[in-house]
């Protein structure tokens, strides 16, 4: 890994919003970085590549940070003989003042190395469906900014130039004073009827088009309310946009859907909403903690060659098991011979990891089902089963398994808890905007999202907004509110999940 051993500054690049955009540099870095100051637009799933005990900075709404305090927040970092990750939106060096803050770290000589990212000039563009260059329409094309420093003339744009340039025209930040440079661009000679697109959040489950011409453009932007991050594209390759629109028309495109899942759990099931087009809003309602009762775990570990069957009821309790388990023993086979049941595939996806065999799996993936699994498999009358879950959990499969003369320890691995942390203004930005789906993977998401900010009025106040559940146990959480779920899993995996939530949509 190409690091420097010493303090050092990386000014990456973070992409233009989507974070499957970033590059692997990146990601590199984002992994070993010691600090991380990241600017607003910057996507905050990149955030979860970073390590755990990282420190994170952000220079948005929580924390306004001037570029003088900037500078000084990645020069101290460094001094401290830290690795810092400086994460920006888009390429650095695009209207992205990289250039600058290279510049003083070359001055006080501190290491430093520029990550490229890709730019929205080229990414926005592409996913509203608009190449920038074609064969067969134009083989250039201009990049300027629509927003000038007032009374520096280095920067004043002269539009009677810009107009007479052959080719594609992009234009950055310039949403606020459209009709200005439009009127501009026309009146120094550009056709009124040139094709123009505007795009808002480009590359996001959230991003917005509007096509028109150069003489429309302005009042259709102000029509369906687009505002800034916007950029703007002028030429003829945007007549080809309704040919090459892959992005807007992926199936779940524009739906705005809030992941309630733990921030361990819920990365993939994101990842998947959001390359279906999805707009995600990661809003953890539970969160896990040590148990009460560690003890319990301590003796369990201590007892392993003495159970017939260990059984697992999610992919968390896995991972938290062997986290335990490989903290206390170095050989994988001291796990002891006892055969191994799973709650569902992706329980048992776990396992696999570990190249530990799954010899028992119920059709339907619900707890309760384990215990019609085991009766059809065989007698386990007098066996001894380590059950492995979360801690204070729902008895009824302990219950089934000690009725059919099993005797069972149920071992808390983790306790469930609220999460409360507002994760990036997630939960503010949900309060103000609301959402199209809520997803529910479990009772206990659904008892603590509620718990913080009450169903029943959240649905008065977005009456579009649905409930969607992964399965019955969750259902029967969703209705004991007087609540009914719009969607259930047939298959009770979030996989299952997103199939419901396609065929709805």
């Amino acid at each position: 890994m190409r690091v420097k051993s010493k303090g050092a500054v990386y000014l990456v690049g973070a992409g233009p919003g989507d974070a499957g955009l970033l590059t692997l540099r990146g990601a590199e870095l984002l992994r070993c970085a010691d600090v991380v100051v990241y600017d607003l637009l910057v996507n905050p799933a990149l955030l979860r590549l970073a390590r755990v005990d990282a420190e994170i900075i952000s220079r948005g709404k929580r924390t306004e940070f001037s570029q003088e305090q900037i500078n000084s927040l990645m020069i101290e970092k460094a001094r401290e003989g830290k690795c810092v990750v400086r994460l920006k939106g888009g390429d650095p060096y695009i209207f992205g003042r990289g250039g600058e803050e290279a510049e003083v770290l070359a001055a006080t000589k501190i290491p430093f190395e520029v990550v490229p990212g890709v730019s929205s000039i080229v990414a926005a563009p592409n996913y509203a469906g608009i190449p920038l260059t074609h064969r067969d329409v134009c083989s250039s094309f201009t990049v300027f900014t629509g927003h000038e420093n007032p009374g520096d003339e280095k920067t004043e744009l002269r539009h009677d130039q810009i107009a007479k340039i052959p080719g594609t025209k992009v234009v950055l930040m310039g949403t606020e004073n459209l009709g200005e440079w439009t009127k501009s661009l026309i009146a120094n000679g550009m056709w009124p009827e040139t094709p123009v697109a505007i795009v808002e959040s480009g590359t996001l489950g959230k991003q917005k088009s509007v096509s028109g011409t150069l003489a429309t453009i302005a009042k259709l932007a102000v029509e369906r309310k687009i505002s800034p991050p916007a950029l703007t594209v002028i030429g003829d390759v945007v007549k080809l946009r309704g040919k090459l629109n892959w992005f807007e028309n992926l199936p779940l495109f524009g739906k705005r859907i809030v992941v309630t899942r733990s921030r361990g759990q819920m990365a993939k099931f994101s990842q998947k909403l959001s390359e279906l087009g999805a707009d995600v809003l990661e809003i953890p309602a539970v969160k896990g903690v040590m148990p009460d009762n560690k003890q319990l775990l301590v003796d369990a570990l201590l007892s392993l060659n003495s159970y017939d069957w260990l059984v697992f009821t999610s992919g968390n309790g896995v991972t938290t098991f062997f986290d335990f388990f490989f903290k206390r023993f170095q050989d994988l086979r001291d796990i002891g011979g006892a055969k191994i049941a799973a709650v569902g595939p992706a329980t048992a996806a776990k396992l696999h990891e570990l190249h530990l065999q799954v010899d028992l799996m119920p059709e339907e993936f619900v707890g309760r089902k384990i215990a019609e699994a085991f009766a059809k498999h065989s007698s386990i009358e007098n066996s001894k089963i380590c059950l492995l879950r979360a801690e204070n959990a729902n008895r009824d499969l302990p219950d089934a398994l000690e009725e059919m003369g099993a005797i069972v320890d149920d071992i808390g691995l983790y306790k469930t808890v609220a999460e409360t942390e507002d994760f990036f203004d997630a939960a503010k930005n949900f309060l103000e905007r609301g959402a199209d789906w809520i997803t529910f993977t479990s009772g206990s998401t659904v008892e603590f999202f509620h718990a913080r900010f009450d169903l029943q009025k959240l649905l008065k106040k977005f009456p579009q907004m649905k409930l969607a559940s992964i399965g019955p146990e969750t259902s029967k959480a969703i209705s004991a509110l007087g609540l009914k779920p719009a969607l259930e899993a047939k298959e009770h995996t979030t996989d299952g999940l997103i199939a419901v939530l396609l065929k709805a949509i």
